[in-house]
């Protein structure tokens, strides 16, 4: 979540008046990520995001995602809901963005996620695989293995000014997982970008999930490889084995992994460190001037990328057979 583009009172005023949502009585820019705009609303009604779509995010995409929402929470998933206008519009048009207004979740992000933290996540994140069969709509995964290399090719020429040889490294580990990614495993709508901004804490309870502007269907276990990569390295870099057991042991015992999926979970750790090398390195590289956004450094998916190279199984992530 970032602020692109600014908002005055009176453009706000309209746009709210669409709305049931009762008087407007603050707003306010919220910083954080790099996706879309977004902000802060308190009325007499309650508390409200409202996200206006920068131009990474294809409006035609809008309705799998807000549907998705209300699918995952009539399914018992916690996770905000989109706020439908006195028409019953979910959509509406702000300073030439479609934008929504959706409901605000209580809780707090773990800055520092602790082995508690990653088995609550896994038990949630087996709960939301789960809960997706049955959604009507699909979405390809628009930043899996067919867009690497697109999404390479944008930056190559600069990519080693982010690392030396970063370009040639690349390179070579895009034509590794051309060769070695999986084909046939049990696939449904994940999440795609579960880091620890994006799932609320009540104490050490999950309290639900958020910012779902990169779920798509794709393997299910390449969503859990995601997770690996976001809650389970320390700010050294080095991996933490506690953490991955936990985040793996819960998943388990909601939703018990194939022999297939074990087997090539290492290659989709891989996957999931390119795939946010590459995009960290696009924002690293193009942020917008003006823009209240700090861009992640992208060594860090680096440092995770090498350190999956050397990984040759499931075990070695703290994966226990019942």
């Amino acid at each position: 979540m970032a602020v692109y583009t600014e908002v005055n009172d009176e453009e706000l005023e309209r746009f709210l008046k669409r709305y049931a949502i009762g008087e407007l009585m603050s707003f306010k820019g919220i910083a954080e990520g790099v996706e879309n705009t977004n902000y802060m609303l308190h009325t007499t009604k309650g508390s409200f995001i409202l996200t206006l779509y920068e131009k990474r995010v294809d409006t035609a995409d809008l309705p799998f995602f807000l549907g998705l929402m209300e699918h995952l929470a009539g399914r018992g998933v916690s996770c905000p809901l989109p706020v439908r206008d006195r028409d019953g519009n979910n959509l509406n048009e702000l300073c030439g963005r479609t934008a929504a207004l959706i409901t605000f979740l209580e809780g707090f992000c773990i800055r520092r996620p602790q082995a508690v933290h990653c088995a609550e996540l896994g038990d949630a994140l087996a709960r939301f695989h789960l809960a997706g069969d049955g959604f009507a709509l699909a979405r390809p995964n628009a930043l899996g293995p067919s867009g690497w290399p697109p999404l390479f090719q944008s930056f190559a020429d600069q990519a080693d000014d982010v690392a030396n040889g970063l370009h040639d490294e690349i390179a070579a580990e895009i034509g590794w997982l051309s060769r070695n990614w999986p084909r046939a495993l049990p696939d449904g709508i994940i999440h795609a970008d579960l880091f620890p901004d994006n799932v609320f804490f009540i104490a050490d309870k999950l309290s639900g999930v958020i910012d779902f502007y990169f779920a798509c269907n794709d393997f299910l276990s390449y969503d859990l490889a995601i997770c690996l990569n976001a809650w389970c390295f320390e700010a050294d870099y080095s991996f933490n084995v506690t953490k991955a057991r936990a985040l793996l042991k819960a998943y388990g015992e909601v939703r018990a992994l194939t022999d297939a999926e074990r087997a090539a979970m290492p290659v989709l750790a891989r996957g999931a460190a390119l795939r946010f090398l590459l995009t960290r390195c696009y924002d690293w590289l193009n942020t917008p001037p003006g823009a209240i956004v700090r861009p992640h450094d992208p060594v860090a998916y680096l440092r995770r990328l090498r350190f999956h190279q050397r990984v040759s199984s499931i075990a070695e992530y703290g994966y226990e057979t019942s």
